[in-house]
C-alpha cells in the first residue's frame, strides 16, 4: 500500500531524511516512531505528495501521491490541528468534506458518521473555539475521515490530549483499521505504539533504524529480561534472561520460600535508548 525507498530530503543544512525506507502492507496501523526532529512528519508530507524528496521513489496505493487521483485515495490529521474556530464542528466538516468532492445526501451522511465516530454527536453545533484540546483532536481526525481515505495518515494525533479524548483516539483507530483503512501512525510515545501498531518502525536522524512486528524488534534488540526474586531465608537474587517463564519455573522447583517475584520485560523504549544511546523523550 506504502512503498518509500531511498528517501532523501535536505532544508538547507539540515538532512531531514537521509535514505530513509518504508513499506506498510494494506490493511494494518503502522508505527513510525521516534523523538521530535526525527523526520517523521517529513516523511508523511512526502507520502502524500506534499513534499517532494530529494532523492528516492514513493508509491502510494500503486501511484504517485502527487497526483491528485491518488490524493484522493489518502486522508491527513496533521500535528497541528487544520480547524476553523470560528465555525462549529459540522460546518467545519461540512467545508472539508466539499473539499474532498462530496456533496448532497452523501455529504450529510458522512459528517453524521464522522461526528459519531469522534463522540462529538451533542456538540456538533458548537463553535469548535469553545472545544478542549482533545475535542479538536478528535474533530481533526473525523475531518480525515469524511472522505473514507483508503490510507490514513496520523501525526502525532494524541499530542497534548486528555486521557478520556486518547482513550476515543484509540478507539477510532481501530475501529477504522477493521474497516480495512491502512494507517500510518506517527508518535513518540512507545506505550501507543504497542498498544496499536500490527508493524513499527523506529526512526532517529532521517534514517529507519529497525523495522518490524514489536516482538520481532524485542526478540532482535530488546535484550534480556530482568528477574527479581525475594526469598524467605535467602538474600534476593536477580537474572538476565530470554525466558523469564522458564526461569521462573526453575526458581519454583529450587524449594525454597518465595516471597516476592518482580520481572522486567524489554520494550520499545529499551530498543531505543539501545540503538541511539538517548531515550525516546529526548528531543
Amino acid at each position: 500500500m506504502i512503498q518509500a525507498r531511498g528517501l532523501r530530503k535536505s532544508f538547507g543544512p539540515v538532512q531531514a531524511l537521509d535514505g530513509a525506507d518504508i513499506h506498510v502492507p494494506p490493511g494494518i496501523c503502522f508505527g513510525l516512531l521516534g523523538p521530535n526532529g526525527a523526520g517523521k512528519t517529513t516523511t508523511i508530507r512526502i507520502l502524500m505528495g506534499i513534499l517532494s524528496p530529494d532523492e528516492g521513489e514513493v508509491r502510494v496505493c500503486g501511484g504517485d501521491p502527487a497526483d491528485p487521483e491518488v490524493r484522493r485515495l489518502l486522508g491527513l490529521a496533521p500535528q497541528e490541528t487544520a480547524l476553523y474556530e470560528e465555525l462549529t464542528a459540522k460546518e467545519n466538516l461540512a467545508f472539508f468534506g466539499r473539499i474532498q468532492g462530496l456533496g448532497g445526501r452523501r455529504l450529510k451522511e458522512r459528517v453524521r458518521a464522522a461526528l459519531e465516530l469522534a463522540g462529538l454527536e451533542e456538540r456538533s453545533k458548537d463553535l469548535v473555539s469553545t472545544f478542549s484540546g482533545g475535542m479538536k483532536r478528535r474533530l481533526n481526525l473525523a475531518a480525515a475521515v469524511l472522505h473514507e481515505p483508503r490510507v490514513l495518515f496520523l501525526d502525532e494525533p494524541t499530542q497534548g490530549v486528555d486521557p478520556q479524548s486518547r482513550n476515543r483516539i484509540f478507539e477510532t483507530i481501530r475501529t477504522l483499521k477493521e474497516e480495512g483503512t491502512t494507517i500510518l501512525y506517527t508518535t513518540h510515545y512507545m506505550e501507543e505504539a504497542e498498544r496499536l501498531c500490527d508493524r513499527v518502525a523506529i526512526m532517529d536522524h532521517g534514517r529507519i533504524l529497525v523495522e518490524g512486528t514489536l516482538r520481532e524488534i524485542l526478540e532482535g534488540h530488546g535484550g534480556k529480561a530482568l528477574v527479581r526474586v525475594e526469598y524467605a531465608q535467602a538474600p534476593p537474587r536477580e537474572f538476565l534472561t530470554r525466558d523469564p517463564l522458564a526461569q521462573v519455573l526453575r526458581l519454583a522447583r529450587e524449594g525454597k520460600e518465595i516471597l516476592g517475584l518482580h520481572v522486567e520485560r524489554p520494550d520499545l523504549e529499551s530498543v531505543f535508548l539501545d540503538l541511539t544511546g538517548r531515550r525516546l523523550r529526548d528531543e
